[in-house]
């Protein structure tokens, strides 16, 4: 099948067309073979054409290291799709041929950047009706992460969000701009830094109120306002220093973050002494901030089928709509990357990988 795949961990070049990229097939009882109109590009697709989590994902992969290393290549990026069931497994019960869906791919498996893939049942939904394939392809994978963040490690739902004040450090990327939608669906009041040529689209999406990170320090605009129950950071760096001080302290306020060392531990000191040196990290920091009244958390992407079912909902009511900020055809997929490098996103790249559907 067509698919544009690297052979070898690196810089743009490494990336390759070709049209005998093996076909996937089906492994497991419970998964499908989707054929891809679109798919979306995120950080983690240029971060793992250079190597990011390579010793983690082949755990992942290949628990019992049977097989030698490098055998994930020809590996396929991309992390978002949207496409049309091809095939089922024997065990798929609510899924049949013909059903157009969306998933996040998990980082360990193949991805979207090809012209069919494989997935489990539980990481596909239904695609909404009422957006097209390319515009389905910009939300799943920053709607499983938002929502892991958000849902699974910040504990906000639906019934509990009104009048909770929630600050998103960087909020015109793809995770900011998804983030936005939906705590505004639930009722919450939303503080977003980003740059003053951000703050009109940030706006545009419901953010209450916008702090200029390039008008000076922000941690001095942000002090001046009231305390916040949740913080979602997408910036890392040095946040972590000032931004736990703008939580309302002894309240079962979080600071959750999606700039996370795990990979890179895991990378530099092995699978065993990355994670322990992983634990011990985390562990220290909530304890410190703990004692202050706060709760630390570091947030992941979470593949899940039924978080993109309550999202395509959502998507249904106008809740939420998808933010492309720009599309490429499928012979272009190394300018999407290069576009992705230059960073300070307005939204989502989306390759359209074929043409036709509904």
């Amino acid at each position: 099948m067509p698919a544009w795949v690297i052979d070898k961990y690196g810089s743009n070049d490494v990336l390759r067309f070709t049209r005998n990229a093996s076909f996937p097939s089906i492994t497991y009882p419970n998964e499908v073979v989707v054929k891809v109109f679109a798919a979306g590009l995120n950080p983690l697709d240029v971060s793992m054409r250079g190597g990011y989590g390579a010793a983690t994902l082949s755990m992942k992969r290949d628990p019992l290291s049977i097989t030698a290393s490098g055998r994930e290549f020809p590996l396929i990026l991309g992390r978002d799709v949207s496409g049309v069931i091809m095939e089922c497994g024997l065990e798929v019960k609510y899924f049949k041929e013909r059903d157009e869906v969306w998933a996040a791919i998990p980082p360990w498996k193949q991805g979207s950047l090809a012209e069919f893939v494989v997935l489990s049942a539980n990481e596909i939904s239904w695609k909404p009706k009422s957006l097209s394939h390319t515009e389905a392809a910009a939300i799943p994978y920053v709607a499983a992460t938002a929502w892991s963040a958000l849902v699974n490690t910040g504990g906000l739902r639906k019934e509990n969000c009104g009048n909770k004040r929630i600050l998103i450090l960087g909020g015109s990327g793809g995770v900011g701009t998804f983030a936005i939608q939906l705590l505004k669906a639930w009722g919450a009041h939303v503080t977003v830094t980003c740059s003053q040529n951000a703050e009109q689209f940030v706006r545009g999406l419901g953010a209450d109120h916008v702090v200029d990170y390039t008008e000076g320090p922000v941690e001095v605009s942000l002090s001046a306002l009231e305390k916040f129950d949740l913080i979602l950071d997408n910036v890392g760096g040095d946040t972590e220093r000032w931004a736990l001080g703008l939580l309302k302290p002894w309240s079962g306020s979080k600071y959750v973050t999606l700039v996370t060392p795990f990979m890179q531990n895991t990378d530099r000191l092995g699978v065993a002494d990355g994670m322990m040196q992983t634990a011990a990290t985390v562990a220290s920091k909530a304890l410190k901030h703990l004692l202050k009244g706060v709760h630390y958390r570091w947030g992941f992407f979470a593949p899940s089928g039924p978080a993109l079912d309550e999202v395509r909902d959502m998507v249904e009511k106008g809740q939420i709509r998808a933010v492309v900020e720009e599309t490429f055809s499928f012979s272009q997929v190394p300018q999407a990357f290069e576009k992705m490098e230059k960073g300070h996103a307005r939204g989502k790249t989306v390759v359209q990988v074929s043409t036709g559907g509904t």
